[in-house]
C-alpha cells in the first residue's frame, strides 16, 4: 500500500498539535507525558477526531484532506487499532473475539499468537500477555494496512511487561506494517520501536533511534526523558579545553563538551561508578551524597545518589554491600558527558 503520511495541525487545552510524519514499513513510537498530544495523533489517524487542519494518506489512498474535504470515515480507514485496555468482548471466546475482526484468518491467526488451545477460553480466564496477543490477532484479522497501538503494554505488570517486550517486537517485526505506537514509557519505545519521537506540547521535538536519543539528545527535556541525568548549571570555558560547569549548589563539574551560560550536563547512568570514597584515578567528576533508591533491573542495579542515577552491576554492588541511606561518592568522567542547552 505504502507508507503512512500524517500532518496535523489542531487546537488542544493548552497547546496545539502540530506534527508532521511519514512512517514506512517499520513501528515509529511517539513518546512523551501525560497530555502531549499521542493519542490524538492515533486517533486522528483512525478517523475518530477531524482536526482543524491536516492530512492522512497511506500510499496512493487519501483518508483525509480538511483543505479539500475528504474525510473517510473510520470504517473505511484499513486502519487496526489496538486499545491499551484491550476492548476485548469479555463474554466471547477468545476465537470469537478474533473472528469479530475478520473470519477468514482466524484458525491461522489462533495458531501464529500461539491462542489456539485457548480458543474456546473467554478473556477473564487469560493473563495480561495472553490478552495482548488476542487483540493483535483481532486487530490483524482484518487486514489493516496501518496499525495503531495505544500504550501496548501499559496495562501488564512490571514482570509480564518485560518478557513480551521481545515478543511484541519480533511480531510487528514480521507484518511489515506502517506501525505507529504512542506510549510514556521510553523502555517501550526503545524495545519495540525502529524510531522514536519525543512529544513535547503537541510537537516532535526530536525523531531517532533509540540510539540516537542517548546519544546525542537536543533538548534536556528529551535526555531526562530518555533516563539521563541532567544536572543544571552555568558554564563556561577554560583554558585547558574543557568547559566547568558551577551547579545550583556550588558543585564544579567538568566536561569535553564546548558550552557557555545555562546548560545541562548530560550524564549517562552507566558512565557513573560508585565507591565508598573518591577514586585517585583520572576522573574530574566526583559527587558525595546518600543512597536514595536502590532498584534492580535484570543482572544490573539502577542506585540514586543525591541528583545522580548510576547504573552498575548486580555484581558490582553486592561487592560495595550498597544499602540505602550510606553515603557513596559517584564519579564520571569530563569525557563521559555531554552538554545540552537550558531553555
Amino acid at each position: 500500500m505504502g507508507p503512512l503520511h500524517i500532518r496535523i495541525s489542531h487546537a488542544l487545552r493548552a497547546f496545539r498539535l502540530e506534527i508532521a510524519l511519514e512512517v514506512g514499513t517499520e513501528t515509529v513510537a511517539l513518546v512523551g507525558p501525560s497530555g502531549a498530544g499521542k493519542t490524538t495523533v492515533l486517533r486522528v489517524i483512525a478517523g475518530l477526531v477531524r482536526p482543524e487542519h491536516g492530512a492522512v494518506s497511506v500510499g496512493d489512498d487519501l483518508w483525509l484532506d480538511t483543505r479539500t474535504g475528504v474525510s473517510l470515515p473510520p470504517e473505511r480507514r484499513s486502519v487496526g487499532l489496538v486499545f491499551q485496555e484491550y476492548a476485548l468482548f469479555p463474554h466471547m471466546t477468545v476465537a470469537e473475539n478474533v473472528a469479530y475482526g475478520g473470519r477468514a484468518r482466524v484458525a491461522e491467526l489462533l495458531e501464529r499468537f500461539r491462542l489456539a488451545p485457548l480458543a474456546q477460553a473467554r478473556p477473564a480466564e487469560l493473563s495480561g500477555g495472553e490478552r495482548q496477543r488476542v487483540a493483535l490477532a483481532r486487530t490483524l484479522a482484518r487486514e489493516p494496512c496501518v496499525l495503531l497501538l495505544d500504550e501496548p503494554l501499559a496495562a501488564l505488570d512490571t514482570e509480564t511487561r518485560a518478557s513480551l517486550r521481545a515478543e511484541l517486537s519480533e511480531r510487528l517485526r514480521e507484518l511489515g506494517l506502517p506501525t505507529l505506537l504512542v506510549t510514556h514509557d521510553y523502555g517501550d519505545a526503545a524495545a519495540l520501536a525502529d524510531r522514536i519521537g519525543v512529544l513535547a506540547e503537541g510537537q516532535i521535538v526530536q525523531l531517532g533511534t533509540a540510539a540516537d536519543l542517548v546519544a546525542a539528545p537536543t533538548s534536556a527535556f528529551v535526555a531526562e526523558f530518555t533516563g539521563l541525568n541532567v544536572l543544571r548549571g552555568v558554564a563556561r570555558p577554560r583554558p585547558d579545553g574543557l568547559t566547568e560547569i558551577r551547579l545550583d549548589d556550588g558543585s564544579i563539574l567538568y566536561s569535553t563538551d564546548v558550552g557557555s551560560g545555562h546548560v545541562g550536563l548530560v550524564v549517562f547512568p552507566w558512565e557513573v561508578t560508585l565507591a565508598r570514597s573518591a577514586p585517585v584515578d583520572s576522573a574530574r567528576n566526583h559527587l558525595s551524597g546518600r543512597i536514595r533508591t536502590l532498584t534492580p533491573v535484570g543482572n544490573r542495579v539502577r542506585v540514586r545518589v543525591g541528583p545522580l542515577t548510576a547504573e552498575i552491576t548486580a555484581a558490582s554492588a553486592a561487592q560495595l554491600e550498597l544499602r540505602h541511606g550510606e553515603h557513596v561518592v559517584a564519579t564520571f568522567k569530563a569525557a563521559g558527558t555531554r552538554l545540552v542547552p537550558l531553555a
